[in-house]
């Protein structure tokens, strides 16, 4: 059944067309995913389809009674009030909800979701919340009232990798129909069942996951370079034919000139996109001696970052930093260049090191300046090493910013083609260590497999925070695996191979949690049934004691099923509250359980 219908949708901004004469039936389901350049127009799409923008032709047709659900890129929330005041005025309970919203029903079922999405303090104040929290809050708002079609725009972005899994899961298992722009390719692999693809103001359908496109877009680039081949050869014989004098050219004369011109337009199709990729300076070198991290210590207030932190790099190395956010992993690299102090310890830096520091905040443009001349400023010639030197106009084509990209004004320019710019100033300077902090945040897939082939053959060191999980398995050797407090475990292998171990690593855990609690009676009955100096009162406590801690580990064990279970949960706050008060009464009762059974 089709939800939507989009017929000859014409788009252009300026005297840009972003795509023309768009066709496309969705159906009830479907989960979409939009893949395009960067300034390509899908976010732009996006709006359009939620009522966001205006279209320049064409029809859209919504089946009565569907209704849809949007994240934005950048929500807006009032600082001074909480997350649950924010997120009840952002999306207000339907109106046959309303009459409960005194604590049962919608409001539950909200603070049940912005539970699973990480943000347990739903009274916390908005003015108080990192980027991805307010994401996390924007997600809740869309999802909350289960719309049939749900239309995200880089919902990723700024979430950690749990979430990111949490997310994958849920749209996964969703009756409803999606439509969403993501670069993060192990999501598109696993959520969508069909791609559609912005290329050249030309929409194009694969019924199939991301691995399904990748294949088949491989397949029609190779058809349409073949094409131009035989349309070039054709056009060649009539540019011949059109440089004769007018008399030769009689007859059907019209016809054919119209004809040549059509040709030639078909034959100048831009694929230069097939060839483009990112030359590593062959000439970088960086010496021995990197550098040597010797008992670094950070800490805010009572939050630890780093705690006695000590590791040599080598050269060559590509490592992945992973963890929830907030846990430090931005504060770590920026210790490192001396951009944030640690409170103790040393870095201890190579005099060869150059750093390349592409940071998430990004660098503030003249929104004035032409592209090719915010790079002319840097350097009028870049060195790609090996003797080869590019002009910024040559380099920036590297970056896929053809010769009309280069004179637009940084003002106009998407907020993907900004991170693409950012990323070619830092990458033009030839650092021989990169630090890329969230370097996938906004940018599109092609500049993804650009960047991921520059980094394979980079010849220096690499330290990447990502929460890619596709962008880490193809780049880094391993992975410090940021755990809070302070503590930063050394995993050596992919972030995949660390999941899978980690997975491993729970089950194991659990399995073995679940076979002491079962053993407790025995081992208690044991000790009851030898001597014991202990008072009559002590005794009975004692007992009583093996009967608790049973009861309590099954009662957690049930919550924590329960919420990863993905279900609803009416009263998710008292839930949330009681997990919280059985994990106390456990470490109680078990360490007086101990300390009586030593007496």
């Amino acid at each position: 059944m089709i939800l939507l219908q989009i017929e000859n949708l014409t788009k252009s901004v300026g005297d840009r067309m972003l795509f023309a004469d768009m066709t496309l039936g969705v159906n009830e389901g479907d989960k979409i995913g939009i893949i395009a350049k960067n300034g390509a127009g899908k976010s732009t799409m996006l709006r359009i389809l939620a009522g966001k923008e205006d279209y320049d032709s064409g029809k859209i047709t919504l089946r009565n009674g569907v209704r849809i659900g949007y994240l934005d890129q950048d929500s807006v929330f009032p600082p001074d009030m909480s997350v649950m005041q924010a997120c009840l005025q952002a999306a207000p309970a339907p109106p046959e909800e309303r009459h409960l919203d005194d604590g049962n029903s919608y409001a539950q079922r909200l603070r049940q979701l912005l539970f699973q999405l990480g943000l347990d303090d739903t009274d916390a104040s908005v003015s108080t919340l990192s980027g991805g929290q307010l994401k996390r809050m924007a997600i809740a708002c869309c999802l909350i009232s289960a719309p049939d079609i749900i239309l995200l725009d880089e919902p990723t972005n700024h979430l950690d990798i749990k979430v990111i899994e949490w997310l994958e899961g849920y749209l996964r298992r969703s009756r409803s129909t999606l439509m969403m722009v993501t670069h993060d390719r192990y999501f598109l692999d696993r959520v969508c069942n069909k791609i559609i693809e912005i290329d050249r103001e030309q929409v194009y359908a694969y019924d199939g996951n991301y691995d399904y496109y990748i294949r088949r877009r491989s397949e029609r680039i190779e058809n349409m370079a073949a094409e131009q081949t035989r349309l070039k050869n054709t056009l060649r014989r009539e540019q011949e034919w059109m440089s004769r004098q007018p008399q030769a050219r009689a007859g059907k004369a019209k016809f054919r000139i119209d004809q040549f011109h059509e040709l030639k337009s078909r034959a100048n199709v831009n694929l230069t996109e097939k060839n483009v990729r990112l030359q590593t300076n062959k000439d970088t070198y960086i010496g021995s001696k990197i550098f040597e991290a010797e008992g670094i210590c950070k800490r805010f207030g009572d939050k630890v970052i780093l705690d006695d932190f000590t590791y040599t790099f080598a050269r060559g190395e590509k490592v992945g930093l992973i963890g929830p956010n907030g846990v430090g992993k931005s504060t770590f690299i920026k210790m490192l260049q001396g951009i944030v102090p640690q409170d103790s310890g040393e870095w201890n830096i190579g005099e060869t090191v150059r750093f390349g520091y592409y940071s998430q905040d990004g660098i503030e443009w003249d929104e004035g300046k032409r592209v090719i001349d915010a790079v002319t400023e840097i350097a009028e010639d870049i060195d790609m090493g090996g003797g080869v030197h590019v002009n910024p106009m040559n380099f920036l084509q590297r970056f896929l910013f053809s010769v009309p990209d280069q004179q637009k004004y940084i003002g106009k320019l998407s907020g993907g083609e900004r991170r693409r710019l950012y990323l070619a100033t830092v990458l033009m300077r030839n650092p021989n260590f990169l630090i890329l902090d969230e370097p996938t945040n906004d940018l599109d897939i092609v500049t993804l497999g650009l960047l991921e082939e520059y980094l394979a053959e980079f010849k220096g060191c690499v330290l990447v925070v990502s929460h890619d999980r596709y962008f880490l398995d193809n780049i880094v050797d391993h992975i410090f695996v940021f755990e809070g407090d302070g503590v930063v475990k050394d995993f050596p292998g992919t972030y995949s191979e660390y999941r899978q171990w980690a997975d491993e690593r729970d089950k194991a855990l659990a399995a073995e949690s679940a076979a002491k609690t079962k053993e407790a009676p025995a081992s208690v009955k044991q000790k009851t049934d030898r001597p014991r100096k202990m008072t009559f009162k002590e005794q009975r406590e004692f007992e009583a004691l093996e009967k608790e801690i049973e009861s309590l580990s099954e009662e957690k064990g049930q919550l924590e099923a329960l919420f990863n279970s993905g279900e609803a949960i009416a009263d998710i706050a008292d839930k949330a509250k009681r997990y919280e008060q059985v994990k106390t009464l456990l470490d109680e009762k078990e360490t007086r359980w101990l300390e009586l059974s030593e007496i």
